[in-house]
């Protein structure tokens, strides 16, 4: 089965770039279009009814440049917004949530931390998946005020720094030993938290298990390409400096209005 049409994806900002890497690596031929919501980052403060809106706004975009799967790279979009999505529209949908599961399955101290948006740890997905895990302590924290500093070109920065201790602090004295990143902007940060954290506690993302979940949904649905340019058109609709930035300038960016 062959689709030469592209894979779309999304994200409150340029976080989800972090996903979207790992579809490249694994599936290089394969057209992507990613759409970065900076202007309404982030989505971790806002209500269920307003990340539904502009999942759905983001979607319809999508659809009109032809894509033939969307990836909803962004942990609070899809637990707040993916099952509205997939009823309403006719295309499949991959979705990321925090991976809790792999964490608690290998923790020997029964004790793992999750740094998560708001929006992502008050969801029902998220707390119908973590009652699942009931034997394993979950230290889970809101990371306010690492996506603003991301987004806006302050990834190192003395802020960061600062707050990055004050919210893995009190997880290693609470003794997890697996921290899982709940926000597909997180990974950027992972060799900032690698300097906080004791080298035994292991980090999990999200963006391998989604590149392989895509390949898999290509594979017995949709159809992979036959082409084998693999061109990645980014999209933003706020200043394209930092998205540029981030992906050391390779790609096209473009700035339109959505």
């Amino acid at each position: 089965m062959d689709n030469n049409q592209p894979i779309g994806i999304f994200d409150s900002g340029i976080g989800g770039t972090s996903i979207w890497r790992e579809i490249h690596h694994l599936l290089p031929n394969e057209k992507t279009i990613y759409l970065a919501d900076s202007k309404n980052a982030p989505y971790g403060q806002k209500s269920k009814e307003e990340i539904i809106a502009l999942s759905m706004k983001n979607t319809d975009l999508l659809l009109k440049m032809n894509c033939k799967l969307i990836v909803v790279a962004c942990n609070t979009a899809t637990t707040n917004a993916i099952r509205e999505l997939r009823a309403k529209y006719d295309i499949p949908f991959i979705g990321i949530e925090p991976a809790i599961k792999p964490a608690a399955t290998n923790s020997k101290t029964q004790t793992i931390g999750i740094l998560a948006t708001q929006g992502t740890l008050i969801s029902e997905l998220f707390n119908k998946t973590a009652k699942q895990f009931q034997s394993t302590k979950i230290i889970d924290q809101i990371g306010h005020g690492l996506v603003p500093l991301i987004e806006s070109g302050k990834m190192i920065s003395p802020e960061m720094t600062q707050l990055l201790h004050s919210y893995l602090t009190p997880m290693i004295n609470a003794n997890i030993d697996y921290l899982v990143l709940g926000c597909s902007h997180y990974p950027y940060l992972i060799p900032q938290i690698k300097e906080i954290l004791p080298e035994h506690i292991q980090i999990i993302d999200s963006g391998e298990a989604v590149a392989k979940q895509t390949r898999n949904l290509l594979k017995e649905k949709v159809g992979f390409t036959t082409e084998k340019n693999g061109k990645a058109i980014f999209y933003t609709n706020a200043n394209p400096t930092v998205l540029r930035g981030i992906l050391q300038n390779k790609y096209d960016v473009i700035e339109k209005d959505f």
